[in-house]
């Protein structure tokens, strides 16, 4: 077996988009029955690569822009047009990818993870969705949003939700140096992790910020630690200094891979009431480092706790039912990493990863 990954960004890359289609990728060539995953990135590098995949070729020459990757793609096929499987990593890049098939004759795996599939595209996109053979979608939800729209025959679809390699992770105590840097001693530690991004405002941020006050009153030493960083991180400074919540509130910036997990290990809750959320990793993140946390019901966040199983449940729209949410998540213990977390495990994703590859090849071979 033979396949043309289309991606958006994996190795050397950043975020969660990144993480699960190097895990994706890596599941792919561990298949018996994989001979070569060519892999070609639309993103700019961030990150240096590390090892990759014996069975990878990952070409960076489209990165210069869009004619740039679209010379790439078809100077590999013309060299080689014999792939079985295409898979198209972004709803965007899908109009290529039915192009290649008219020439390759492979069918079409089309990855959804969120927001980008909740709505309608252009006429372009939306044409090229009924040649699509196969939907791996990382949550229920991003599917259901998406076949409320999408006018589609009926194709073999799929749920993949996020990998989480246990290992990695594990409770520990409090990184000393972290507690001095961020002055951190003797206080009650809120954290939400991720991009701080003033087009999409749905991680929660606000919400925290909002119930803290009063939260404040039930916990005097009670913090909030916002890790990342992005274009919407000026209008939530300004936000904190309104609520004169200066002291309450530090935002750290950008942090590298190698230190998320001694991050997640300062907080005492880690709280994300979002509302556009596909999935939410850093849930699992957050879990695996045996942190209590809490999600939204309205979102993909829900499926990372297994709709409540490992985690807390609030509305977001809903500030004393978020208040709650998160008093009731600093009662839980902490260290303790969820009995059910294992769902969610890189050899279960690897698993399920094979079974799809196995299936949409059988359907398109008869």
């Amino acid at each position: 077996m033979k396949i043309l990954y289309f991606v958006t960004d994996a190795f050397g890359g950043r975020g969660g988009i990144s993480q699960y289609n190097r895990d994706f990728i890596n599941s792919l060539c561990s298949a018996d029955n994989c001979d070569e995953v060519v892999g070609i990135p639309r993103k700019k590098l961030v990150d240096r690569i590390e090892a990759l995949p014996q069975k990878l070729t990952y070409i960076t020459s489209g990165l210069k822009g869009k004619f740039a990757y679209i010379r790439t793609v078809f100077r590999i096929i013309r060299a080689n047009p014999k792939f079985d499987l295409i898979v198209c990593g972004h709803l965007y890049m899908l109009p290529l990818a039915w192009l290649v098939k008219l020439w390759i004759k492979a069918p079409i795996l089309l990855e959804i993870y969120g927001i980008e599939a909740w709505k309608p595209h252009n006429s372009l996109v939306n044409y090229c969705l009924s040649r699509v053979d196969c939907v791996v979608s990382i949550s229920q939800i991003t599917l259901d949003r998406f076949q409320s729209w999408a006018n589609i025959p009926k194709v073999q679809q799929f749920l993949l939700p996020n990998a989480i390699v246990l290992e990695q992770y594990g409770h520990d105590e409090k990184n000393a140096q972290l507690i001095s840097q961020y002055e951190l001693k003797d206080k009650i530690v809120l954290m939400t992790l991720g991009r701080l991004d003033s087009y999409e405002r749905c991680k929660g941020f606000d919400e925290v910020i909002e119930v803290l006050p009063k939260l404040s009153e039930i916990i005097p030493n009670l913090v909030y630690l916002i890790v990342g960083e992005g274009s919407d991180r000026e209008r939530l400074e300004q936000k904190v200094r309104s609520l004169n919540l200066q002291e309450k509130v530090i935002f750290t910036g950008f942090i590298s891979e190698a230190e998320k997990a001694d991050h997640y290990r300062l907080a005492d809750v880690y709280a994300m009431p979002s509302k556009g959320e596909g999935f939410g990793f850093v849930f699992l993140e957050a879990m695996a480092c045996g942190i209590p946390v809490v999600a939204s019901k309205v979102d993909g966040s829900r499926e990372a706790v297994r709709n409540g199983l490992l985690g807390i449940l609030v509305n977001p729209d809903d500030l004393e039912e978020v208040k709650a949410g998160i008093l009731e998540a600093l009662k839980r213990p902490k260290g303790v990493i969820p009995r059910g977390l294992d769902y969610f495990s890189y050899e279960n994703f690897e698993r399920r990863c094979h079974q799809i590859c196995d299936q949409i090849l059988q359907v398109s071979s008869e």
